[in-house]
C-alpha cells in the first residue's frame, strides 16, 4: 500500500513538472509575431487585410525579397563595387504603397469639406462626395 501511494505521488510530481514547462513557440506563433511587427501602425480594415494575407501566404520575407531584387539590380558588378552597391541597396527603406481610401476616410474628408453647408445643399454635396471614387 505504501509503495502504491509513493508511486502515485511520484507520478503526480513528474506530471506537474513536465506540464509546467513552457513550450517553444510554434511556427504559427512565430509567423503571427513577425506579421504583427510588419503591420506596424496599421489599424482597422487595412490591418485586418494585411494580417490575413501575411498569415496565409507562404511568401519570402521582406529581407529575402530585398536580397533577390538587389541581386538582380547588381547585375555584372564585381568585388568592392558590388559589395558597396548591395550594402546601400539592402539598407534602403522599402517604398510603402499609399493606403486605399476607406469609407470612413471618405466620410471624414467629405465632412470637413462640407462644414459650412446645411440642409439639402449639404445632403446633395455629401451624396456626390461619398459616391466619387478618390
Amino acid at each position: 500500500m505504501k509503495r502504491l501511494f509513493a508511486s502515485c505521488v511520484a507520478a503526480c510530481f513528474a506530471t506537474a513538472t513536465f506540464a509546467a514547462a513552457p513550450a517553444a513557440p510554434g511556427k504559427q506563433q512565430n509567423k503571427m509575431t513577425s506579421c504583427n511587427a510588419e503591420a506596424g501602425d496599421q489599424k482597422g480594415d487595412a490591418r485586418k487585410a494585411f494580417m490575413k494575407t501575411c498569415l496565409s501566404a507562404a511568401k519570402p520575407t521582406t529581407q529575402q525579397s530585398k536580397m533577390t531584387t538587389c541581386n538582380d539590380d547588381a547585375g555584372a558588378k564585381k568585388g568592392d563595387e558590388r559589395k558597396a552597391f548591395m550594402k546601400t541597396c539592402l539598407s534602403a527603406k522599402p517604398v510603402v504603397a499609399a493606403e486605399p481610401v476607406t469609407q470612413q476616410g471618405k466620410m471624414k474628408t467629405c465632412n470637413a469639406d462640407a462644414k459650412d453647408l446645411k440642409g439639402d445643399p449639404r445632403k446633395a454635396f455629401m451624396k456626390t462626395c461619398l459616391s466619387a471614387s478618390k
